[in-house]
């Protein structure tokens, strides 16, 4: 119970520290601009702590959520035959214009 909690309070301070990257990677971008200096690239204090609060956010994330279950598609395909692999139902029609192109075909009369 503590774990998870922890867990919870690592990932809002992760958030936290995500967003105060932002902020603060859009206040030197204003600085620059209010002293007419060129942009290059962000500081390395910056891309450190939006890597890092990243890698914390994601983590915790994992840990909250709980265990993954493995996706096997090898054991909804062991039952099936290679007759039925290719079979699609919904691709079925039972009702297009090759009937009315037969000799035999007589159209319902549908006012009764």
């Amino acid at each position: 119970m503590g774990s998870k909690f922890f867990n919870k309070l690592l990932l809002i301070g992760g958030f936290a520290s995500l967003a105060h990257a932002a902020f603060s990677a859009a206040h030197h971008r204003t600085y620059l601009r209010l002293t007419e200096q060129e942009w290059s690239s962000l500081p390395l204090d910056i891309i450190l702590q939006t890597v890092i609060s990243l890698m914390i956010v994601v983590y915790n994330i994992i840990q909250i959520v709980g265990d993954f279950k493995e996706i096997r598609a090898t054991v909804d395909m062991q039952a099936k035959t290679w007759d039925t692999l290719g079979n699609f139902p919904s691709f079925y029609t039972f009702n297009h214009r090759g009937r009315a192109l037969s000799p035999s075909y007589k159209p319902h009369d549908y006012d009764d």
